[in-house]
């Protein structure tokens, strides 16, 4: 039950409007080094990337998708899907990325 907290209330206080506390910011710079580590060999994570696979959206066309929330895009990624591979992520770690992909947003 714990851990189903963890994951929801950051989610919940989004919905909400709650401020959530600069302590849990999240960091996009950090978002960005893990997403190259992690997620570039399948996405297009950065500009100048030369490869990736053809068939997954850019984090740049993630971030420009009408209904794009950060909140979302955090609870998502600790969600385990069948078309992604299971990485670990913290809850913070997954606020980075989705932080990231939300500073790609124009």
């Amino acid at each position: 039950m714990h851990r189903y907290l963890r994951r929801i209330c950051p989610l919940l206080a989004a919905i909400v409007g709650l401020d959530i506390s600069p302590a849990l910011a999240a960091d996009a710079r950090q978002g960005a080094d893990l997403a190259k580590r992690w997620c570039a060999s399948c996405h297009v994570v950065a500009n100048g990337q030369t490869q990736a696979s053809v068939d997954v959206p850019s984090f740049a066309s993630v971030a420009r998708r009408p209904d794009f929330s950060p909140e979302r895009l955090a609870f998502f990624l600790l969600d385990p899907h069948p078309k992604m591979p299971n990485f670990p992520l913290s809850r913070i770690e997954a606020g980075d990325i989705a932080a990231y992909i939300g500073s790609l947003r124009r």
